[in-house]
């Protein structure tokens, strides 16, 4: 199996794109959360002036919501030109032709993701800002997968054991993907269309037992690897259901404790927002869990278990992989 030498920088600047673009989400998940996408009216201008010329930092005072719109703007073209730089120096330094294709995926969703926000406020169309919104998490999960390719895991793991059940835990992973990537789109109907609520909580207790199997699955693998993603994932789920319930108690109160909710209120919309970031944050950490369960199937699919984790004994071909 060919290798390609492992380049400990351009991981880095891979994870900080995944960091910048966690910048534009947050910003976009507040705009969601103020009802705040149509502060203007024209795009790819605000307020008919170019976007570097717009005077931004005076909307912090007076008009909040055009303040955070015009931030997410601004956001957006900082990942944008952010991506142009991954893909110059994937081009530059990466070998492998479909890591190369991942990078421009990435440039071309991103630009694409753009033009979504800009059609979302020429039509003034909720539909489109849940496509926007759903739109992202793909795009933050496809930079997500690049990092992960670009990784010293990735190219030379260090297993000493050989994997058990690989391809099921490669099955169950999936499964818990469509499972999460289900509850993301509920979300985003009570976001942006004001139902699917109940379907959300149904949907949301399967969910976390599908989680919990997931983990429990690749922590029986022997690989640190997937045991280490199956167990961020859970982690990670568990806080968007706490956050969940937050959601709802400032959103509908809680009488039991002398809560009242306050429509738009600071707190309202601080667990709103948290919850739809930790919710993209969710699905992007399943996305990179299936990668890396279908690398270790990949490299051990051939009855032997080759450099690439750290095996260098030839495993037979009846007992392969355990």
């Amino acid at each position: 199996m060919n290798q390609t030498q492992y380049n400990p920088w351009l991981h880095r600047f891979a994870v900080s794109t995944v960091c910048v673009a966690m910048i534009t989400l947050v910003a976009g998940a507040l705009v969601t959360s103020k009802n705040a996408g149509m502060a203007f009216r024209d795009w790819p201008t605000s307020d008919g002036q170019a976007m570097l010329t717009y005077p931004w930092l005076s909307d912090f005072a007076r008009d909040w919501d055009k303040f955070l719109e015009h931030g997410h703007r601004l956001a957006g073209m900082l990942i944008g030109l952010w991506s142009i730089a991954l893909v110059a120096l994937v081009v530059r330094y990466e070998q492998r032709r479909w890591v190369k294709v991942a990078a421009f995926g990435v440039l071309c969703g991103v630009i694409c993701q753009g033009i979504l926000g800009g059609f979302r406020v020429w039509f003034d169309e909720r539909g489109l800002a849940m496509l926007h919104g759903a739109f992202a998490a793909c795009v933050l999960s496809l930079m997500a997968i690049v990092a992960t390719a670009l990784s010293r895991r990735w190219q030379m793991p260090v297993e000493q054991t050989v994997p058990r059940n690989s391809s099921v835990v490669a099955g169950m992973a999936v499964v818990t993907l469509i499972a999460l990537a289900t509850q993301y789109l509920l979300g985003g109907l009570i976001r942006h269309r004001g139902t699917g609520l109940y379907e959300h909580l149904g949907l949301g207790i399967v969910t976390l037992l599908i989680v919990i199997t997931n983990a429990v699955v690749a922590s029986r693998s022997r690989v640190v690897w997937l045991q280490r993603s199956g167990w961020l994932l859970l982690a990670i789920v568990l806080l968007q259901v706490s956050l969940g319930g937050a959601a709802w108690v400032t959103k509908f109160g809680f009488g039991m404790a002398g809560y009242v909710a306050v429509a738009d209120s600071i707190q309202q919309i601080v667990f709103r927002t948290a919850h739809t970031v930790v919710g993209i944050l969710v699905f992007m950490t399943a996305v990179v869990h299936v990668a890396r369960t279908q690398r270790v199937v990949w490299v051990t699919s051939g009855g032997f278990v080759p450099d690439a984790l750290g095996l260098s004994q030839q495993a037979s071909v009846n007992g392969g992989v355990a």
